[in-house]
Order: C-alpha cells, then sequence, then structure tokens
C-alpha cells in the first residue's frame, strides 16, 4: 500500500511532538521529585539545627543526657517540637512501652531500650530517623541501625563536644501526604501531556495539509508540463521554500515555452532561408525545359549562384548545429592573435576597397600577445565579422579594427559606420536566423547566422562577445580573449 507524503508528514510530526511530550512529562517528574526531595532535605536540616540546639539546653540543665534515657517521651515531644518549627507536618507521638528500671544502664547500644523500641521498617519516617550519640559516639538513642559514615551534627557545652546528633538518610517517600502530592503532580503532568499531544495531532494534520496542497498543485502542473503545455503557471503564496520552488517552476515553465516558440520560429526560419534559393532554383531549371531561357553563360552563372548560396547556408547551420553540440574539433596551441588577425584583414583589403569602404586597421606591429586558441577557428571569428562589415556598412563608409591589451585578456574592438542597428534589434542580434533588414534580401545580407556562430566560437575559447553603438555611427562589436599568461 502506497503511504501518501501526507501521512507520513503528519506522522513525523506525530512521533516528534510525541516523544517530545514523553521526554517533558518524564524529565519534569523527575525534576518535581529531586526537587521535592531537596525541599524536605531542607527541611530537616532546619528541624536537626533546631533539636540540637534543644538538646545542648536540656544538656546544660540536666549536666548529662538522663533527662532523654530515664524518659522516652520527652525525645519524642523535642523531636516534634523541631519538627513545627522547621514547617514539617507534626506526627502524632507513637505509643512507647515504659522501659525497665533494670534495663537503663548508663552506656551500651544494645542494651538501650529505645534502640530497640522501635522495629527497622520504621527508621524512614522523620521522627524516627534521629539517632544520638555519645561524646564517644556511642549510640544513646536510634530506632534503626546507623550506617557507617552517617552525617551527624556535633552538640557543644563549654566549647566541649558532648555528643552528636544525626538523621538517617531518606530512602523513599513514606508520608501519605508527600505521596498524594506527587501522585497529583504526576496527574497533572499526564493531564498537560495529553492536552499537549490532542493539540499536536490537530496542529500535525492542518500543517501537514497545508505543506502538501502547493506540492499537489505543482504536481499537476508538472504533468500538464509534460504534456507540452508550456503555458503552464503555478501561484506563488509564500516566500519560503515551497513559494521560491513555486517560482523556478515558473521560470521553467517561461523557459520551455521561450525555446519551444525560438525552435518553431527556427524551423519556420530554416525552411523559409531554404525555399528561397530552392524556388529560384525550380524557376530556373523549368524555365530552361520550357525553352524560354538558353542554356547560355547567364542562366548557368545564375544556378551557381544559388546553388553557391544554397550550400553556404547549409554549411553555416552545419556549423552551428556542431558549435551547439560541442561537435566542432579545436586544434588549440599558443599562437600570436595579432598576427592571426592581420593575416585576415590582409584578405579582405580587396574586397572593402571594391566596394568603397576604408579599412583601417592600428594593430601595433611588432608586438606579439599570445593566447590559447584554435587558428582555424579565430580566423572564422574574424572573417565572419569582417563579412558582416562589409556587407552592411554603406559605400564610403569605414571599418576600424583596434585591440587593447590587459594584463590578463586581450580586447579586440571592430568599429564600422553607417548604418546603426535600432536599441531593440541589438539585442537580438546574436539570435539565429535573426537579420536587421526587414526586406530579408539575400543580395546584400546573409542567413543571420554569422554572429551566432561567432558567438559559440568566443565561448569555446572562454571569451566574451558584445554588441552596442558605434561612436562612427555603425556597430561596435567588442571581442575579448584570455591570454596565455593568466591561465
Amino acid at each position: 500500500m502506497k503511504t501518501s507524503i501526507t501521512h507520513r508528514l503528519f506522522w513525523a510530526i506525530i512521533m516528534g511532538a510525541g516523544m517530545a511530550v514523553i521526554s517533558m512529562v518524564l524529565i519534569m517528574q523527575w525534576s518535581m521529585r529531586q526537587g521535592f526531595l531537596r525541599y524536605l532535605d531542607t527541611m530537616e536540616k532546619t528541624g536537626t539545627s533546631q533539636l540540637a540546639s534543644s538538646l545542648e539546653d536540656g544538656y546544660r540543665h540536666e549536666s548529662g543526657w538522663e533527662f532523654v534515657l530515664r524518659d522516652p517521651a520527652m525525645w519524642h515531644r523535642l523531636v516534634i517540637a523541631s519538627m513545627s518549627g522547621s514547617g514539617l507536618p507534626p506526627l502524632p507521638p507513637p505509643p512507647l512501652p515504659e522501659p525497665p528500671s533494670d534495663l537503663l544502664p548508663s552506656h551500651g547500644m544494645d542494651e538501650r531500650p529505645s534502640a530497640r523500641s522501635r522495629p527497622p521498617h520504621l527508621a524512614h519516617r522523620f521522627d524516627q530517623r534521629f539517632f544520638l550519640l555519645d561524646a564517644d559516639k556511642k549510640v544513646l538513642i536510634s530506632q534503626a541501625e546507623i550506617p557507617a559514615h552517617s552525617e551527624i551534627t556535633p552538640l557543644l557545652h563549654q566549647k566541649k563536644i558532648i555528643g552528636y546528633l544525626g538523621l538517617l538518610p531518606r530512602e523513599e517517600m513514606s508520608e501519605p501526604h508527600q505521596k498524594h502530592f506527587l501522585r497529583e503532580q504526576s496527574l497533572a503532568f499526564a493531564m498537560v501531556a495529553g492536552v499537549v499531544f490532542l493539540l499536536s495531532t490537530g496542529l500535525s494534520l492542518l500543517l501537514s495539509k497545508r505543506l502538501v496542497r502547493p506540492l499537489r498543485g505543482l504536481a499537476s502542473a508538472t504533468r500538464q508540463l509534460a504534456a507540452g503545455k508550456f503555458f503552464t503557471r503555478v501561484e506563488v503564496v509564500s516566500a519560503d521554500e515551497l513559494g521560491q520552488l513555486a517560482e523556478n517552476f515558473n521560470i521553467l515553465a517561461m523557459t520551455l515555452e521561450k525555446n519551444e516558440q525560438a525552435r518553431r520560429q527556427w524551423v519556420a526560419d530554416i525552411s523559409h532561408e531554404l525555399r528561397t534559393p530552392m524556388t529560384i532554383l525550380l524557376g530556373e531549371i523549368e524555365a530552361l525545359q520550357d525553352g524560354l531561357r538558353q542554356p547560355d553563360r547567364d542562366s548557368l552563372r545564375s544556378l551557381h549562384g544559388e546553388v553557391l548560396r544554397l550550400s553556404r547556408l547549409v554549411d553555416d547551420l552545419y556549423q552551428l548545429a556542431m558549435s551547439d553540440l560541442g561537435a566542432l574539433t579545436y586544434q588549440k596551441k599558443n599562437l600570436d592573435i595579432i598576427g592571426l588577425l592581420k593575416e585576415t584583414v590582409a584578405t579582405y583589403n580587396t574586397k572593402f576597397s571594391a566596394k568603397g569602404l576604408m579599412l583601417n586597421s592600428m594593430l601595433s606591429s611588432g608586438n606579439t600577445v599570445e593566447i590559447f586558441g584554435d587558428a582555424e577557428r579565430l580566423r572564422q571569428l574574424f572573417a565572419n565579422l569582417l563579412d558582416n562589415s562589409l556587407k552592411y556598412t554603406s559605400t564610403g563608409g569605414e571599418l576600424r579594427i583596434g585591440m587593447t591589451c590587459h594584463e590578463c585578456t586581450v580586447t579586440i574592438d571592430f568599429h564600422d559606420s553607417a548604418p546603426g542597428v535600432a536599441g531593440t534589434d541589438m539585442e537580438r542580434l546574436f539570435e539565429r536566423l535573426y537579420r536587421v533588414e526587414t526586406s530579408r534580401n539575400r543580395m546584400t545580407g546573409g542567413a543571420g547566422l554569422g554572429l551566432a556562430i561567432c558567438r559559440n566560437i568566443v565561448e569555446a575559447h572562454q571569451g566574451k562577445i558584445s554588441v552596442q553603438s558605434s561612436p562612427l555611427g555603425g556597430l561596435w562589436v567588442q571581442v575579448e580573449l584570455p591570454r596565455t599568461k593568466c591561465r
């Protein structure tokens, strides 16, 4: 049988609360008993001090202990008086048999009738636990056997020890009112524990349901998300971990929704990009088949151009797909980035001159800046950026290339002149198949994959690439790569 998380959470809370209540009751009962015993011991010590003072006064008046030895009732009255003064409840004097006159020797523990006048089981009573010793620590009065090392209080007369007063240790609570008091406290603790447990049960049930309710909502939303309903959202009702989980779920759902939209747009854009050259090729071939055009040099050149455009598009798509999968091979080694950039720029001088553009490379000669990278991929990076400026910069414009070296990085800046890019479009330049021109003219613009490929190449070299408006009026592309000495 599958147990729901509500039941498991409920029983976990109940078990924790039950263990806490049981521990609390046991500790409180133990503390109550120990505290009550300490209270009684304190009261008994007070009674012992008062009894010691009474015995010293009696010894001073009688010049000996005969006043308690020949009259056992006197001993009991002194004990009762000390008990009343200490706050302990007085006990009725038990009947004491009158000791025979021939059993009153002045010494000897076993010959004292007072030492045998109470059975041993009465020794736990307060009035029966006192014992009296003479100066030589011989027993004068005792109701039970005196254990070794018992605590005794010396009795003084004229600064001399005349005897010792002791109190047998308490073994248990024997008085009915004491036991009754502890039973009442135990019952009160049990009632408190029962009430706390019942309240814990109710609160645990409410809490478990409240905690599980958002989890059920998340589970239902997750099933909808798995079914492809990426517009699903959950309500965030708290600021705790469950609320954070709900926010993360919404972020995940929004990301999946955007990815799904991007995937559909990607498929639509690829279809559009492929359909145009294919349509042109199909039209040209049908025209040749129908005899509307002759298979001359011009028609073949047009067909060849469309095939090349289609081939470049397919190659760009393949390169981008491999880069996204991390399948592009990078053969990295230490290389001079300045020399590599100069070589790439030199191959574009003729193309820029043919279009009437100025290619101004402000790279220092004679210096070398080493980075750890793949020369072919970096040439592809620079070539894509140069092609981008070549295609979009107006005739008579300029492309200015500069480099700034830092301690651990090298920054390469590409500034071209007008036309510029609007701020809303600038944020989307690195998106696949995105181009600023709305006419979608393939004669001037490419397929919109160049900057996306550039970003993947830069990131594969642990670098950064960004775009912003150029002071020359066009686009400013900035590439930052790590230097070898800081790796």
